[in-house]
């Protein structure tokens, strides 16, 4: 019996054993591995701290540069730098249109702002393209001299008034050029179009020195080229024309320090070149805009197989034909019909864009069977978009001195 008993109670004690070795288990095999242990997350100022911002290359400052104006001075600007801008003397505003911006002028001049009540107006019917296409920035401008064709000295104290930061002068005297420059301090670059006007040389060296003074040189090559590639098109139209098959066309009213009627013409007119265009008038001393003697004109009249007459001279005209209905009667041209009107080639010097356009008009009034697919109002709108930005046809022809825009004359009634 003492046997079992003593069994018996071993037996418990190692139960007892085995129960305490399974409640231990646990604490050890429960607990993770030391790889798979998250680390404690690092602290928002170690680890979200944006990278250093790359290094931006400092902008470069405009540089300076010498350029040789259009007659010949050699001047330092710095291109791109101005915001200031005069323009001063016939044709310079002008130009300037064409490439520069027209909202960094500063001043102009009186007879470009047609909000003033004194100023020269001998122009004013006339239409001008540049005045048309920017007149209402022109109007809030202060004067930086009164402008005209009797205007030979540029107005210093009313320039510098502006305080521009350049000037651009169309006052082709190196001395004077040179004396306004140290007067004012700034520099005064001078402009020239030469007598081929549009298609001179001299304009297409303007529109490309003002391309670099004025960062635009891509604008002044594109008007450059569409220039030249109109004139390419006329010549190639117009080159195969036999000499004796060519009618004899007289030219009159030429714009000349704002004074012409029908003895005003020119024996070099660049429309005629270019259209390749007979001239009435060959016998004439010197070349360029002149008056011909009344005598003259009498006796070429039988000679004349058109008339090309500019809207300039008309205003001008009527009161003469009013007291002289016969002035024009040896004119074959005008017996015939055969008289056209094309737009003021000079108002306040030459108008380029018009100039180009009369080439056009020229050359199909003289020639209407190789030009049967230009019409005269798209090409006024195609050059005044690349020369101004602007489609100007509408305006051009409403004002009072185009009298309707290019047309053939009813010489019957157009006088009357």
């Amino acid at each position: 019996m003492k046997k079992i008993i003593a069994l018996l109670l071993g037996l418990l004690m190692l139960l007892s054993l085995c129960a305490c070795g399974q409640s231990a288990a646990p604490a050890a095999t429960d607990a993770p591995a030391p790889a798979e242990t998250e680390a404690p997350a690092p602290a928002p100022a170690e680890t979200e701290a944006p990278a250093p911002a790359e290094t931006e290359a400092p902008v470069e400052e405009p540089a300076e540069i010498t350029i040789t104006d259009m007659i010949g001075r050699e001047v330092t600007v710095t291109p791109g730098s101005y915001t200031r801008v005069v323009c001063i003397g016939a044709g310079a505003l002008r130009m300037y249109s064409y490439i520069g911006d027209v909202g960094l002028l500063c001043g102009v001049e009186d007879i470009d702002n047609a909000s003033l009540a004194e100023r020269p107006k001998m122009f004013d019917g006339v239409a001008r393209p540049y005045v048309i296409a920017y007149g209402d920035v022109f109007s809030t401008l202060p004067s930086c001299g009164v402008g005209g064709p009797q205007a030979q000295t540029a107005e210093a104290e009313k320039i510098l008034a502006c305080e521009p930061d350049i000037v651009i002068s169309e006052y082709e005297d190196v001395e004077k050029e040179d004396a306004l420059q140290e007067q004012l301090g700034v520099p005064v670059i001078t402009l020239k179009a030469g007598s081929g006007g549009v298609f001179d040389e001299n304009f297409f060296g303007t529109m490309r020195l003002l391309g670099v003074i004025f960062q635009n040189e891509e604008k002044a090559e594109e008007l450059v080229s569409f220039i030249q590639a109109e004139r390419a098109e006329i010549e190639k139209r117009t080159a195969d024309i036999p000499e004796e098959e060519k009618p004899a066309v007289y030219i009159c009213g030429l714009g000349n320090w704002g004074t012409t009627n029908h003895l005003m013409t020119a024996p070099n007119y660049i429309s005629f070149r270019v259209a390749n265009v007979k001239n009435a008038v060959t016998d004439l001393e010197a070349p360029g805009i002149q008056a011909i003697e009344e005598e003259k004109f009498v006796a070429i009249g039988e000679d004349m197989d058109i008339i090309i007459m500019d809207a300039a001279a008309v205003k001008n005209i009527k009161p003469l034909y009013a007291e002289n209905p016969t002035m024009f009667d040896t004119c074959k041209a005008w017996q015939n019909g055969e008289v056209y009107l094309e737009m003021a080639y000079n108002a306040y010097y030459t108008n380029y864009e018009i100039a180009l356009i009369n080439t056009w008009f020229i050359a199909k009034s003289v020639y209407p069977d190789r030009f049967e697919d230009i019409d005269i109002t798209a090409k006024i709108n195609e050059v005044t978009m690349m020369f101004l930005g602007q489609e100007l046809a509408e305006q051009i022809n409403a004002y009072p001195n185009s009298f309707g825009g290019y047309q053939k004359i009813d010489t019957a009634t157009f006088f009357g």
